[in-house]
């Protein structure tokens, strides 16, 4: 019983590394803002266990460069569907497909939509993690690998056709309370890339940094978690701008 009983705690534990959906990067703006909404399901029934499925939709609207509105203009709709399996107790590895639309703008005054409106990506990704714990703390290192594929609104090729991008994320977590209902959560990542153009490729290179901290909570009665969290996305190595992210999500736990 009481190894039950800690293997429950620690499968608890676990559940709240990802309770936050990090926004998309959004392109050149002052602000923006990101709401998103998931479902976590553990996937009790699959035979080697400690599966869990992770679904979400979210949308994201930004300021133009000269303003600070973050409702301003709609700027991506993103549904994203990741499967995880936590195979050690300090080892994690995730596999996802995912479906982008996002607006296309000019970046010169007055910054209005451009030909074609708007850019499809398919998304393909897996990510592997190895967790250090205490009761209070987590320090996640997490490797990701995502394949992008670049459509235009009539499902022809973009501009960039393709691309594959490594991200490089360090997390660290700190639950406020013994219950793990309150948690601060700190994200470092560095972002490069090699996109396939029309006609050749680019290099690979760094293309970006992004700085969070979020604040989740967890209700005693309700399977839900809600996070509130800021992002500073620091975007190139010359000419760089920064875009200050404010994001709201809920993700809903194993209702099934």
């Amino acid at each position: 019983m009481k190894k039950h009983f800690i293997r429950l705690l620690f499968l608890c534990f676990v559940n709240t590394n990802y309770a936050q959906i990090s926004s998309p990067g959004l392109g050149k703006a002052n602000t923006a803002s990101w709401f998103a909404v998931g479902f976590e399901q553990q996937l009790d029934t699959i035979k080697n266990k400690n599966w869990k499925s992770m679904t979400y939709v979210g949308v994201g609207r930004k300021s133009n460069p000269d303003n600070n509105n973050p409702f301003y203009k709609p700027a991506i709709f993103v549904i994203n569907q990741e499967f995880y399996h936590q195979f050690h107790n300090n080892w994690q590895y995730s596999f996802a497909l995912s479906y982008r639309k996002q607006n296309e703008y000019s970046d010169s005054f007055p910054y209005e939509e451009i030909y074609p409106k708007s850019t499809q990506e398919i998304r393909l990704y897996g990510r592997f993690s190895y967790i250090f714990k205490t009761d209070r703390l987590k320090l996640t290192p997490t490797f990701r690998q995502e394949f992008r594929r670049f459509f235009t609104p009539d499902f022809t090729n973009a501009e960039d056709i393709f691309q594959l991008r490594s991200r490089f994320r360090l997390q660290l977590s700190i639950n406020l309370d013994a219950n793990k209902h309150h948690k601060l959560t700190f994200n470092s990542e560095q972002l490069f890339s090699i996109s396939k153009e029309t006609a050749q490729w680019s290099d690979f290179n760094y293309r970006e940094s992004r700085f969070s901290l979020f604040y989740s909570y967890s209700p005693v009665k309700m399977p839900v978690t809600f996070s509130l969290g800021y992002m500073k996305n620091i975007v190139g190595t010359k000419n760089t701008y920064n875009v200050d992210y404010f994001a709201f999500d809920m993700v809903f736990k194993n209702l099934l």
